[in-house]
């Protein structure tokens, strides 16, 4: 659980840290679950359903840059979040009712692997409420040089900047870093060992520079939600829900119950809302999202090469 000031930290800041999020068996098995993807993916040779690969990819060397949805690759990347100590943050922060919005396993790879730009959750999936979230849990230590998330204190408390490409006009998932509100200088870098987890609100500004370490950066990352935050039409979230058809998607909500039960009352708040439409040309992940959509760096030529 999490203290009084900690909660207190979170809703005035946007993000906490926390040590010791799953306990040192459930850090080892997730940590071989995920090695052994890695090594499956030696035969893989383009993106598909379960990887996004790196420039560089080869059987000989692995270089990716996420695993899609790991809680589908294996069940227990699902347990530990239903059973754990982030599960009473989840809670602490949420409330009793949350659900799962997707997850995501960003590797990393050493010697430059892919920076994230600057961006906020909440344009690629606007909500009826913004009681949403993202836990980071560090599958092994990161520090400085192997591209560690950063986040812009309160920065969930203001607007959602325009997330559109300034030449292509399309949702490029990435904020324009001469926009005047991006202000770089207050970011906190958020490295730890291990086991802890970042958590930052939906809303909270955020990115991560290129790994120039020699070592991946494992983040298992959880976006959940209250339970009566539902999606707003517009958004590729509420897009890939829609497509199946209503009874799919009562169902997707049902199963993606981590603590509590689901609803048929979305709560609506007052919060500031952009579309991410017109969708980018490639939208099959941030990354190619950001790409395609002609996203404009924030990140120096020095951390973008390595030098």
């Amino acid at each position: 659980m999490l203290t009084a000031d900690e909660i207190a930290f979170y809703r005035e800041n946007g993000y906490l840290m926390v040590e010791d999020a799953v306990s040192a068996a459930q850090l080892d098995r997730l940590r071989d679950i995920t090695y052994g993807l890695i090594e499956k993916s030696r035969t893989v040779t383009e993106s598909d359903d379960v990887y996004d690969l790196d420039e560089g990819h080869a059987a000989a060397a692995p270089r990716l840059t996420r695993i899609k949805l790991p809680h589908k690759q294996d069940p227990y990347y699902w347990e530990v979040l239903k059973d754990s100590r982030m599960t009473g943050v989840l809670t602490a922060l949420l409330g009793p009712d949350t659900m799962l919005q997707t997850s995501k396993l960003n590797t990393k790879a050493p010697g430059g692997g892919a920076a994230v730009e600057w961006h906020q959750d909440w344009a690629f999936y606007p909500h009826s409420n913004d009681d949403m979230l993202a836990f980071g849990l560090m599958l092994e230590d990161v520090a400085q040089e192997n591209g560690p998330l950063q986040v812009i204190p309160g920065t969930h408390k203001g607007p959602v900047l325009s997330h559109h490409g300034r030449d292509s006009g399309v949702f490029c998932g990435a904020i324009d870093p001469e926009d005047p509100l991006f202000e770089p200088e207050k970011a906190v870098t958020l490295t730890g060992k291990a086991g802890s987890m970042t958590v930052h609100h939906v809303r909270a500004l955020h990115g991560s520079a290129p790994n120039l370490s020699d070592r991946n950066r494992l983040i298992l990352f959880y976006e959940c939600r209250a339970a009566d935050a539902w999606p707003l039409v517009g958004s590729a979230h509420f897009a890939k829900l829609a497509a199946g058809g209503l009874q799919a998607l009562w169902d997707h909500v049902t199963e993606s119950v981590i603590t509590g039960e689901a609803t048929m009352q979305p709560r609506v708040e007052a919060v500031p809302v952009r579309l991410p439409l017109p969708p980018a040309p490639d939208a099959g992940s941030i990354f190619k999202t950001q790409k395609s959509g002609g996203a404009r760096s924030a990140f120096t030529p020095r951390e973008k090469i390595g030098a």
